[in-house]
């Protein structure tokens, strides 16, 4: 595997001072350039086509998750991972759902770092053990939607409801009794918490519940 190109990004001179030394005594590493704002990080990242971004959240003109975002669209096979201070679940998930490979704390050490630069470009992730936790909670904590507790026959039901069909409809397109239906359609309402079917109609459009020709079982 040839060198690294590696890349940084933050607002703090003293801080791109410090990783672009020891970068530039690691072997395989070769330092690209490096950007004080996410605007100027996007338009080097254009430019130098990076294997790998540390990524500083926040910025003056353009911060880091809006540059993730951007950088994603030209260059999706750039690894980035975020180097910041902060792991609050508003910088965290954002920056996560963004693209950001890995999400690091500026408290970890300079080892650390380019650990998790190689790590990165062989696909693997690493993630600062609170930022772990955070994610770990919130998916613990996570509420069921309640049309996850349906069945896969009444998730058909439902999505035909969408479609405004009558039972007569859903039993003519589902193959089932029309009375098979009713039951269906009963339990649906129950399930979701709704008093009939235009209210479970409405929730199968909000929710992006929607039937599909040709998807008959």
């Amino acid at each position: 595997m040839g060198k690294v190109k590696v890349m940084i990004v933050d607002d703090h001179e003293m801080v791109r001072l410090g990783m672009k030394t020891y970068l530039l005594t690691e072997d395989r590493i070769e330092f690209l350039g490096e950007a004080k704002s996410g605007k100027e990080a996007a338009q080097l990242a254009k430019l130098y086509m990076p294997d790998v971004i540390l990524m500083d959240l926040l910025m003056e003109n353009g911060n880091g998750i809006d540059a993730t975002k951007k950088i994603l669209t030209f260059h999706p096979h750039c690894k980035i991972i975020i180097l910041t201070s902060y792991y609050d679940d508003e910088k965290v998930f954002p920056a996560i759902e963004a693209g950001a490979h890995s999400y690091l704390l500026k408290t970890a050490s300079a080892e650390e770092v380019t650990s998790a630069i190689y790590k990165a470009v062989k696909g693997e992730s690493v993630i600062a053990s609170k930022v772990a936790d955070k994610m770990m909670n919130r998916f613990r904590t996570r509420e069921a939607m309640p049309h996850e507790e349906l069945t896969s026959r009444e998730m058909d039901v439902l999505k035909c409801l969408g479609e405004g069909m009558t039972n007569q409809e859903v039993s003519e397109e589902l193959f089932i009794g029309v009375k098979t239906v009713k039951t269906h359609v009963s339990n649906i309402l129950s399930k979701l918490g709704v008093a009939d079917r235009t209210q479970a109609a409405i929730y199968a459009n909000r929710n992006g519940i929607l039937y599909k020709a040709g998807s008959k079982e």
